[in-house]
């Protein structure tokens, strides 16, 4: 597999975080010659929050952890790729029961302290008859420095591993937090996008987490799209082993404590970093792109003509094929049900604008935006003319590599 242009030059480095450790191995649930299974365990219960896909055909993973997230810990993660063990009626919430308790068994655990999460093709019964043996191995093999191996484990059309580390200070003691992600393809905002798992030794309460992770969703995993398609298994969890108390941290319990704010900080910067990659690398794109809109009535109205713009496959193509046609922006922004001033519409290609006052700029360079459009990285600028509100989003270009690999994609 050919890795993304976008991929990024080196790939972070995570440090192991005290109180969590994973295995991987592969299972042959699709792939061959690659590892499909992770097991991430806990040594001592992990504080847990989640967001999941608003998708009325979710699978049954996610039914699971919709279930487990109530008790607000977790001691283990059961992750496969390869199948995504939705749209597969009740042997789907069998197998995904099966797996939690298989799970509890090789850590010693209750299997509502487990979670589960699947990412592959649907409708394909997913079979777990060798998942026991194979997790007690995992369980027995974990170690505290796999974190490059659960991202390649998690992967299925990623042309890359997609990792992020940062840290912070709880009054005056250090934390940090790292997380992985996977996603390329069947990427569109509607909660969390794709499967991404973010720990922490910090202490925080499970209240506490939820608050943070719902706040940073908005802007980050839900401000991406590769396709408009938003997956049967989206699933984004944050888990706090707490281990850092001690080393002296305090135990948050309150989201409003001020002690809170540099680690939401570093959350939210490394949320945004795994989302950013995912976009890097949907299939088959060739360029990033930045949607940013102002001027509109409100910051929603904003998103919605910014996705309106991302999603719009005649906007992605003419980016694909380094057309400047500012025309197809006016197209999507008409179409996106949200005000905005025709007569008063700016747009800009990079720093350069095509379009003012409701018409081609008097100044427009067919050389100047045409040399735009060959950059890998695009930023479009859109101002509609009505008010303050504003959003930005990212996506990605709309080649024939993504038509090949999806027609492919059971192959």
């Amino acid at each position: 597999m050919t890795i993304s242009p976008l991929a990024p030059q080196s790939f972070a480095v995570l440090p192991p975080l005290d109180g969590v450790r994973m295995a991987t191995a592969a299972a042959g649930i699709k792939y061959e010659g690659r590892t499909d299974l992770l097991l991430m365990r806990f040594d001592e219960p992990a504080t847990i929050a989640g967001v999941f896909t608003q998708s009325l055909c979710a699978a049954a993973p996610v039914e699971l952890c919709r279930a487990n997230l109530a008790g607000g810990r977790a001691r283990a993660l059961v992750v496969n790729s390869g199948n995504a063990n939705a749209f597969t009626g009740r042997r789907g919430s069998e197998a995904a029961q099966i797996t939690a308790q298989a799970a509890a068994a090789a850590v010693g655990c209750g299997a509502e302290e487990v979670f589960v999460a699947s990412t592959g093709v649907i409708g394909e019964p997913l079979d777990v008859s060798g998942f026991g043996g194979a997790l007690g191995t995992l369980a027995d093999a974990a170690d505290a420095d796999g974190w490059m191996d659960a991202a390649r484990a998690i992967m299925t059309t990623d042309t890359y591993p997609k990792l992020a580390t940062g840290r912070a200070s709880i009054d005056g003691v250090e934390v940090r937090i790292n997380g992985i992600a996977k996603g390329a393809g069947m990427i569109a905002p509607d909660m969390a996008t794709m499967l991404s798992f973010v720990v922490t030794d910090a202490a925080i309460a499970p209240n506490v987490l939820q608050t943070l992770l719902s706040d940073s969703v908005g802007d980050t995993f839900n401000a991406i799209t590769v396709d408009s398609d938003t997956s049967t298994s989206d699933t984004l969890l944050l888990l706090a082993t707490g281990a850092a108390a001690g080393r002296g941290a305090p135990l948050i319990t309150d989201a409003g404590d001020p002690h809170l704010a540099a680690f939401a900080e570093a959350l939210h910067g490394l949320m945004k970093d795994l989302a950013l990659q995912i976009v890097r690398d949907g299939e088959g794109a060739r360029k990033m792109v930045e949607i940013q809109v102002k001027g509109a009535a409100s910051d929603a109205a904003a998103k919605t003509i910014a996705l309106s713009v991302a999603n719009s496959p005649l906007v992605k193509t003419a980016i694909a094929g380094e057309d400047a046609n500012w025309g197809r922006v006016v197209m999507a922004v008409g179409k996106a049900g949200e005000r905005a001033h025709r007569d008063r519409l700016q747009i800009w290609f990079g720093d350069i604008r095509v379009a003012v006052d409701g018409e081609r700029d008097p100044d427009y360079s067919e050389a100047a935006a045409a040399a735009v459009m060959k950059n890998p990285e695009i930023a479009i600028t859109i101002d509609v003319g009505v008010a303050d509100g504003a959003s930005t989003v990212w996506t990605c270009d709309l080649t024939k590599d993504y038509v090949a690999i999806n027609g492919d994609y059971r192959s």
